[in-house]
């Protein structure tokens, strides 16, 4: 029983429950050339409905105690590679909306505009309240640009802006918050594993309140349209919902062995189809005419699917097609699927693959042996990807990413500071990073992970200091910057750095246990005016955590008198 499922039996002992996939992947086909505007979109369309009684706030509170259950989850991850590669399209996405007019500034401010990763195999996505959003590592693994995976954030992306969830939930209003944060936690564990699903499914409710949880159509073809315009608005193809679009329609041909999980709950019916089939030929005999397209403020302009020589036919892109491998391997298939992936490359005919077929390949092989324990396998596969892809800017620095990390796997500190960059420059297109964003994360942590292991953690902890200050909420860099201090023998200030850990993933109670040891720490070794500066930091951060664990008991107390 994993997490979720152990949270559920907490927070609904007598509950009865369905559970469902929150993921809807109806994407709307259109034909549009790269580097051309999107056509004119229709102001004043009615929306569904309103939110019902559910304010932002509520909204927000109820993602939070959602979230701060799923940090907690084994399959909770925190890549800083595939982190950044996400956050730099979910960034350009949210910069489509706010200039389409489609993110009220109260949802802006209140909302957590956050996208979690799952080491889940299956091919899934879903909004959740508050602004909270989940990705499986199963679907990055699926696409093959950064338009396809675009094409699906934006239209979860739309359903938040439309505040589809709290409609849904608006009819619930007689359940707890709780209850419902149960309900959506028992929609996440179906999706990750139907079994389990299937045991929580239970009594005469079970399709009433599948049907409360999924999306109505309405809903379905709201998200789509204005998805659309987010899609293009920040700059990207959209022929990455014709990509999803195929793949969608491949997989609903064939029987669901479970790999599918929106497939189950939002089939593609015949309708839908017909619909998407008929927006593309609307849009296809309104092409003629060009629509001027302005930049997006910092920059970012209309994607180019496939701008290096070596990307391959058909939409793709090579950084897509190395980081769909590493979120494969990331998603914990198995030791036999490792080890296939691991052999491809020295299968007969492979170096007749296209070249960003064998990019992709190679990338999934180096991690995949890493993984099974043969780095020195993994490290000279690895050069061989960066020979290959030394064309490509954007896909060579994913390799000598990959081949820092490999060497640090391999204890061999000073390697990777060769491979890496002194400056921690963003991966990809940094434009799309807003200045929230995690722009250079991925390079900054292992950097900082090379000179601590290098016996500079002086150095680390520099560069990490002034990066969480710009980012409170960064738990990975938090734990990065404990390990540098504990390096240096600053105890006062890694306990410190661990407390902030536990509050940015909302475990409360961790955070007062950190701290606490912090004061006891300060008490039994005083140290000069700095430590004395970081101790009444230290006291007043226990208070800020300890205030959010009173008001967060208080209201479970309330739930359960209800």
């Amino acid at each position: 029983m994993n997490l979720a499922d152990r949270t559920l039996a907490r927070l609904l002992p007598h509950a009865l429950l369905a559970v469902a996939g929150l993921a809807v992947l109806a994407l709307p086909v259109a034909a549009q050339t790269p580097g051309t505007s999107p056509p004119p979109v229709a102001r004043g369309l009615p929306s569904l409905g309103d939110a019902g009684d559910m304010t932002t706030l509520e909204e927000r509170k109820l993602g939070d105690a959602i979230i701060r259950e799923l940090y907690r989850d084994p399959a909770y991850l925190d890549d800083p590679v595939l982190g950044e590669y996400v956050d730099g399209i979910w960034r350009a996405l949210l910069a489509g909306a706010r200039a389409r007019g489609e993110l009220p500034p109260e949802l802006d401010e209140r909302y957590a505009w956050r996208v979690l990763l799952g080491r889940v195999p299956t091919i899934n996505a879903f909004a959740l309240p508050g602004g909270y959003f989940g990705l499986h590592t199963g679907l990055v693994g699926a696409v093959t640009s950064r338009d396809e995976l675009a094409s699906v954030l934006a239209h979860e992306m739309a359903h938040i802006t439309q505040r589809h969830i709290p409609r849904m939930l608006g009819k619930q209003d007689r359940q707890a918050p709780l209850m419902l944060a149960a309900m959506v936690l028992g929609a996440i564990a179906a999706s990750q594993s139907p079994q389990a699903g299937a045991a929580l499914a239970v009594g005469g409710q079970a399709a009433v309140i599948q049907q409360q949880l999924n999306f109505s159509r309405d809903m379905e073809r709201e998200a789509d349209r204005i998805g659309h315009g987010i899609l293009t608005q920040g700059g990207f193809a959209p022929e990455g919902f014709v990509g999803m679009f195929e793949k969608l329609q491949a997989a609903s041909r064939i029987d669901d062995n479970g790999d599918w999980p929106y497939l189950r709950s939002h089939p593609l019916t015949t309708q839908r189809i017909a619909d998407m089939q008929q927006r593309q030929q609307n849009l296809g005999r309104a092409s003629g005419q060009a629509v001027g397209h302005e930049p997006l403020p910092g920059g970012a302009k209309t994607a180019s699917v496939g701008s290096s020589a070596l990307a391959p036919a058909g939409g793709g892109d090579l950084e897509a097609l190395l980081l769909a491998g590493r979120a494969r391997v990331l998603g914990r298939p198995g030791v036999d699927v490792l080890r296939a992936w691991a052999g491809e490359p020295a299968q007969s005919g492979f170096g007749q693959l296209p070249p960003g077929r064998r990019a992709g390949a190679l990338y999934a092989a180096a991690l995949a042996q890493a993984e099974l324990r043969d780095l020195a396998k993994a490290q000279a596969l690895a050069g061989h990807l960066a020979t290959l892809v030394a064309g490509d800017a954007r896909a060579l620095q994913q390799a000598r990413v990959l081949q820092a990390e490999l060497a640090l796997q391999a204890g061999q500190p000073a390697r990777a500071l060769e491979l890496l960059p002194a400056a921690a420059r963003p991966i990809g297109d940094s434009a799309r990073n807003g200045p929230v964003g995690q722009s250079g994360r991925a390079l900054l942590l292992l950097r900082a992970q090379a000179l601590t292991g290098s016996g500079r953690a002086a150095e680390a902890a520099g560069a990490l200091q002034t990066w969480v200050s710009d980012h409170p909420q960064d738990a990975g860099a938090w734990q990065a910057l404990a390990q540098a201090h504990a390096a240096q023998g600053r105890m006062l200030r890694a306990l410190r750095a661990e407390g902030e850990v536990q509050m940015a993933r909302m475990d409360y109670a961790g955070a007062v246990d950190r701290w606490r040891a912090a004061q006891d720490y300060s008490r039994t070794h005083p140290g000069d005016n700095a430590d004395l500066i970081e101790a009444s930091i230290v006291d007043t951060r226990l208070r800020t955590a300890r205030e959010a664990l009173r008001l967060q008991r208080e209201e479970e107390e309330k739930q359960k008198r209800r």
